[in-house]
Formats: structure tokens, C-alpha cells, sequence
């Protein structure tokens, strides 16, 4: 691992460096977090009756490894001769995935501060695979979901609501928890499975940014203590503006805040990433989609 990204994995600094990649004419990124390795083209298998995005499967060390034809996903048109393209092979949800691109362009760092969302009238909201655009130069990046992708081409990768309702009947619970999720997809089906396990008095807020900001007032707001205003904080890593790791930073290092739990719940939990959120002082760590698990941990430190 190169110096630099041991600092950033040690430090959260609210900064991130992605990989950025070239499709046709567009430029888009991937988190080097994600990045297991980056190998050139290489011949694969077919599988009969598979997602006709998935082009096939590969061997490249001692693990099989799915190829996902990103141009075709995205609707761009596949170059003719495919020998000078790459695979980005990526590591989350516990899979590993290769994404076919067609040129790699470099691996920069960013602030998330200077990640933008995109309006929703161009990323589509909850059907949208673009999290966030970031400027280089003088061309934007666009960062896609590629959580979204994944559950797109195999929806049993996401977050499964039948593990709640493997749990039985639950009791309902009012207790407040702020939830910080940037993809609306994920958001939207996270705030169900809570509601089906019992929480239902949930403030979603799009980011860490956001989630400061209800932290910040609730500090003020001296009509309730902060245990009545929040009980748990749910927070993703990435994120515009503000990552959960500097989320999670900022309301450890504070003296009203640090007694509020903080569970960190990212595709992103490898065994570095566990590192560095345990020296930032969250309470858990969960890899998404394991929502079953989730909701458990939400119970043990709710309950405390």
C-alpha cells in the first residue's frame, strides 16, 4: 500500500481518491477503496442465460471473478476492438466484480467537500447511478453507484427485506435515529427494513454534511437532552460533502456528542477500513447489505 493512502486510511480527513476511467467520450470514477487491481483485457468465458450485461467470467488468480460489460450497462457503444481495454476489478459487499472500461485515465485525490450531486432531473434519483460529479481540470467526473449496478444485474447482492421478517414479530420503537445515506436507492429501501423492524422514527439526511448540521441544532435546542433528540446515528462512508468517517470523527471528538452511538454501514468494511473506523471510535461496523445483522446491532446499542 502506497504511504499516502496509509495516512488517509489513518487520518479521515474527509478526502478520497478515486480511479478515474474513460467510456466513449465520458469520464467516471470509482473509489480506489473499492480497487483490488487493474489488469488488461482478457479473454472470458460465456455464461448461458446470464444478465446481458454480464459478459462472462474470468480466472485471473485463484478466484473466479464475474466481468460486468460497463460500456453496454451505460448504454455506450463498445469499442470494435476490445484488446486495449481494461478491467477494473473491484472489491465490495464481500464480491468481487470486474468492470470492463475502456482506458484509465489516473488515480486522483479530492476533498468530498467538492463532490457535487447531481440534480435529479439528470441523475435520475432512485433510478440513477451517478452519486456525485467532481471537477478535474476542465472535465467532470462522474462517480457512479456501483452498488446500484451490482443490485441492477443481481438483485440478490443488495439488501434483502426477507431477513427482517425472518426475525419474527417485533416491538415498535419511537427512539429518534438519524440515518446518512447518499444514494437514494439504498435509502429508500433502508428506511423500509427499519420501519419493518420496528423504527420508524427515522431523520434521513442525504450525507455527513447534513447529519452535522441536525447534530449541531439539536445541540441548541435545549427543550430535550441529546439522547431524547437522537438515540443513533446510521452512517455510510461515501459521501458528498461530508464522509461517515469524518462524521463519525467529528461526533467522537465531541464532548456532548461521543455518548451517541455511531454504527457504520458501508459495502466498504474490509479489514483496513474496520481498522480505521475502530481508531475513529465507532460503536459498530456492519457490511452492507447484511440488514439482518444491522438491525441487530441497532437493538444491542439502543437498548444499552
Amino acid at each position: 500500500m502506497k504511504e499516502e493512502q496509509k495516512i488517509l486510511l489513518e487520518s479521515g480527513t474527509n478526502e478520497l481518491e478515486i480511479v478515474e476511467f474513460k467510456i466513449g467520450e465520458n469520464f467516471f470514477g470509482i473509489n480506489v477503496a473499492k480497487v483490488k487491481e487493474i489488469i488488461p483485457f482478457s479473454k472470458v468465458t460465456n455464461i448461458p442465460k446470464a444478465h446481458p450485461c454480464v459478459k462472462g467470467i474470468f480466472k485471473p488468480r485463484e478466484t473466479i471473478v464475474t466481468v460486468v460489460d460497463l460500456p453496454k450497462y451505460l448504454s455506450i457503444q463498445s469499442e470494435e476492438d476490445e484488446s486495449n481495454n481494461l478491467f477494473i476489478i473491484s472489491h465490495f459487499n464481500k464480491i468481487s466484480v470486474a468492470f470492463q472500461v475502456h482506458k484509465v485515465v489516473g488515480i486522483h485525490r479530492f476533498s468530498w467537500e467538492q463532490m457535487e450531486k447531481p440534480d435529479n432531473t439528470i441523475y435520475g434519483g432512485v433510478e440513477g447511478v451517478a452519486t456525485g460529479i467532481v471537477k478535474k481540470d476542465e472535465r467532470l467526473i462522474i462517480i457512479l453507484d456501483f452498488e446500484k449496478i451490482l443490485t441492477d444485474i443481481s438483485p440478490n447482492t443488495g439488501i434483502q427485506l426477507s431477513e427482517i421478517k425472518e426475525m419474527g414479530p417485533r416491538q415498535r420503537s419511537n427512539k429518534p435515529i438519524i440515518v446518512a445515506e447518499d444514494s437514494e436507492m439504498l435509502s429508500k429501501i433502508l428506511v423500509q427494513a427499519l420501519n419493518e423492524a420496528g423504527y420508524s422514527n427515522l431523520m434521513v439526511t442525504n450525507n455527513g454534511r447534513e447529519a452535522w448540521d441536525l447534530l449541531e441544532r439539536f445541540r441548541v435546542d435545549k427543550s430535550k437532552s441529546l439522547k431524547e433528540h437522537v438515540s443513533c446515528i446510521i452512517t455510510d462512508i461515501e459521501m458528498p460533502k461530508m464522509d461517515g468517517h469524518h462524521l463519525t470523527k467529528l461526533v467522537k471528538s465531541d464532548e456532548d456528542l461521543a455518548e451517541i452511538p455511531v454504527i457504520i454501514f458501508s459495502s466498504l468494511i474490509s479489514d483496513d477500513m474496520m481498522r480505521k473506523g475502530e481508531g475513529l471510535g465507532a460503536d459498530a461496523q456492519v457490511t452492507k447489505p447484511e440488514i439482518g445483522n444491522l438491525v441487530g446491532v441497532i437493538d444491542k446499542l439502543i437498548m444499552k
